[in-house]
């Protein structure tokens, strides 16, 4: 893959992971205060408890996806976006379009999930 198309997928990335940081630090900081102002009244605590856990999850994901894109484009500033970080072996221009973020091949990949990396 060529180096314009990597920085495009990368940066697109970036985009949609920003965006979604933004929608959930913004909902984390006025959800509860506007419903109790709207209804004058609190949903049960173990929903509340339940939906910020549900939030903390999604923004651990997003966080690390952020750090994802940063090492994708360190990456490519050092030439070797498109090769696994385990073998150096090519990642097929088909995964990175799917995963721009992919540091292993698809095999790779399953191994580390399942404990073989």
């Amino acid at each position: 893959m060529d180096e314009t198309r990597a920085r495009e997928l990368v940066a697109a990335e970036r985009v949609r992971i920003d965006a979604a940081l933004d929608d959930l630090t913004g909902g984390i900081r006025t959800e509860g205060s506007l419903e109790s102002q709207q209804t004058g009244e609190r949903r049960e605590l173990g929903t509340d408890v339940a939906a910020e856990e549900v939030r903390i999850a999604l923004l651990v994901s997003l966080r690390e996806e952020s750090a994802a894109v940063d090492r994708a484009m360190a990456r490519i500033d050092a030439g070797t976006f498109g090769r696994s970080i385990e073998s150096g072996d090519p990642i097929p221009d088909a995964r990175l379009e799917a995963a721009p973020l992919a540091e292993r091949t698809v095999e790779e990949q399953e191994a580390f999930e399942h404990g073989g990396a």
